[in-house]
């Protein structure tokens, strides 16, 4: 039998490589940029076109390399960034694998002008397929200017995989805006299908690089940690609750100016926060730790973003002390004596003063099983209580329906039911529920799932060509967003305006909203908008027109509590009844249930 095991070729391994640290465009752009700044470079330019897909050009003014250095880049596990396995162990660098650049040039087309300050000219090498295809010399500027053209071309499972265009755009910003937070003295720039969308200049300090990435406003709602223990130096800012938002957009950790993501540590500063933010709302926040580098790990990921610490249950105290410091200084949860100067002096009785015996004050003729007066009262089991408050409530339910016999185990006839058609009663419960009779018992609608479903399939009808008129506002109110959710609401602006909303971008990363969905007037438009900002981040299968009109029929719907008339359930029923699908909400959850009177006392009752 034939020997089957066999080396792959470089080109193939590069490409399996390439799977794992080449995943889109932006995985590109950091892995450039990360070389960039471990070339000592102070300023670094990022074009892209069509998002990446034709083009990515990252130019740096770093060292540069010498032309040995140069083609030597390109292959599998080439660096200069380690040497002995006890590197490993105190990597200071971004990049250190040496499997950047030679996965990048498996699935693209790579053209590389480099130049160092000694050389009189650079050097300019074309690599297609793991294949250096041409070799020159050139006249180029010190440093690096890489061009990665054509990304996946000879992957085509792996290009028909990218999402829209906006949104793998919007994930190379990210990428972006995370290496300018953690290194505020280099200029950055990006540059898209020819339109600059930002350049951040050198910033003094992180704060002033917050307000360059992140927009005036939110740098406004941030306050600032601090603590410095022998494990750990922790540094940054968390956002005030007010600010809070339903969406984890400005959540960063860096660990030694390398962006992370870490889950635990996660949990610790929602740990902090968890007495004063409501529920689905989540803080933002810039925490930089300052590490050992011998004490992480950062080798256990292709792409470096999971990053394993020796004393991370330490640290995770630490963080949730410092993060609950802060907000306990400026007053946003209680403080736990992390200042005494100002308490209030309790006073503590002396050891020798006698203790004083509280007086009782017995009546000798309360007889609690006395009837008839005041002294009964007070109901002398929880039974008692639930019978008397259930009883009027139920004669109150039944009554309602003035066509439905009042015994509590029968159920309209067909003649009755006949009845209930023309004649029909609403109870509601709770202002949660609304309760009508139906041939095998009662029919529990859920009142906000039944709006949901009907502002639903009305918001659809706006793109099948129906009217919907806008309603204009008063005062346009203005929101401030950070830089990604204002690019974001850039791209989306004309399917924003034919959903209903008048929306215009203005300076310092803020939008005013003119109008609105008519159907909207009783919403908080802001809590709205940003909802919808905050979903648009995540990729999505459906129609964007399907997605928005999901976003906003849950955004908008009436709340629980809210009492409707006779008339309003009525006209609500009819609605939702006329939906395509009155059964279930579009994202599929129940808004009719069908209960006996029974069933409706032990979930009630």
């Amino acid at each position: 039998m034939a020997d089957v095991i066999r080396l792959l070729p470089d080109s193939l391994a590069n490409q399996i490589a390439a799977g794992e640290v080449v995943q889109r465009p932006a995985s590109v752009v950091k892995e450039l940029i990360e070389n960039a700044i471990d070339a000592g470079a102070t300023r670094i330019a990022v074009v892209l076109v069509d998002s990446g897909r034709t083009l990515i050009q990252v130019i740096d003014n770093g060292v540069g390399m010498s032309e040995t250095d140069a083609r030597m880049a390109f292959e599998r596990h080439a660096t200069s960034k380690i040497s002995k396995p006890d590197d490993l162990f105190s990597i200071t660098t971004m990049g250190f694998r040496g499997e950047a650049l030679a996965s990048i040039a498996a699935v693209a087309e790579v053209i590389l002008q480099t130049r160092r300050a000694v050389d009189e000219v650079g050097v300019e090498i074309q690599i297609r397929a793991s294949e250096v295809v041409a070799q020159e010399y050139v006249a180029c500027p010190q440093g690096a200017n890489f061009s990665v053209k054509n990304l996946f071309y000879n992957v085509p499972a792996r290009r028909k995989f990218l999402k829209s265009d906006a949104y793998e755009l919007r994930l190379s910003i990210l990428e972006v805006q995370k290496i300018a937070l953690a290194f505020p003295t280099i200029e950055i720039s990006f540059t898209h299908n020819g339109n600059e969308l930002f350049h951040y200049y050198p910033a003094g300090n992180i704060r002033q690089r917050i307000i360059q990435v992140l927009g005036k406003s939110a740098a406004s709602s941030l306050i600032e940690i601090k603590s410095d223990t022998i494990l750990a130096r922790i540094l940054g800012y968390v956002g005030k609750p007010e600010a809070a938002k339903k969406s984890q957009n400005d959540q960063y950790f860096f660990v030694n100016r390398r962006y992370m993501r870490h889950s635990l540590f996660h949990k610790a500063v929602m740990q902090a926060y968890e007495k004063v933010l409501a529920p689905g709302f989540q803080p933002s926040y810039l925490i930089f730790f300052e590490v050992d580098p011998q004490k992480i790990d950062v080798n256990i990921h292709p792409t470096k973003t999971e990053i394993k610490f020796e004393d991370e249950q330490a640290l995770w105290q630490i963080l949730n002390a410092a993060v609950r410091e802060s907000l306990g200084k400026f007053n946003v949860v209680p403080s736990l004596d992390f200042e005494t100067e100002m308490a209030i002096p309790i006073p503590v009785p002396s050891k020798n003063e006698p203790v004083k015996i509280p007086t009782i004050n017995i009546n000798p003729e309360y007889n609690p099983f006395e009837k008839g007066s005041e002294k009964d009262s007070f109901p002398r089991s929880s039974e008692d209580i639930l019978v008397k408050q259930n009883l009027p409530y139920w004669e109150t339910l039944l009554s309602g329906f003035e066509n439905e016999p009042r015994q509590a185990t029968a159920f309209p006839s067909e003649q009755q039911e006949d009845a209930i058609g023309v004649h029909r009663k609403f109870v509601q419960i709770k202002g949660k529920y609304i309760v009508i009779p139906s041939k095998s018992g009662f029919m529990l609608i859920d009142q906000r799932r039944a709006h949901e479903r009907i502002l639903f399939e009305q918001f659809l009808s706006i793109y099948k060509g129906s009217h919907q008129p806008t309603q204009r506002q008063l005062f346009p109110q203005t929101i401030a967003l950070s830089a990604n959710d204002y690019m974001l609401v850039e791209s989306y602006v004309d399917v924003l305006r034919q959903a209903g909303f008048e929306i215009r971008c203005i300076e310092d990363y803020q939008i005013e909203v003119y109008g609105c969905p008519s159907f909207l007037d009783n919403s908080d438009i802001k809590q709205v908008v940003e909802q919808i900002i905050a979903s648009l981040h995540v990729p999505t299968s459906e129609a964007l027109e399907v997605y928005i009109a999901g976003i906003l029929s849950k955004s908008s719907a009436i709340p629980y509590g809210k009492i409707l008339s006779d008339a309003e359930m009525e006209h609500l029923i009819d609605r939702l009844f006329a939906c395509s699908n009155h059964r279930y909400t579009p994202d599929g959850k129940a808004i009719i249930t069908l209960f006996t009177l029974e069933e409706i006392e032990k979930r009630f009752g």
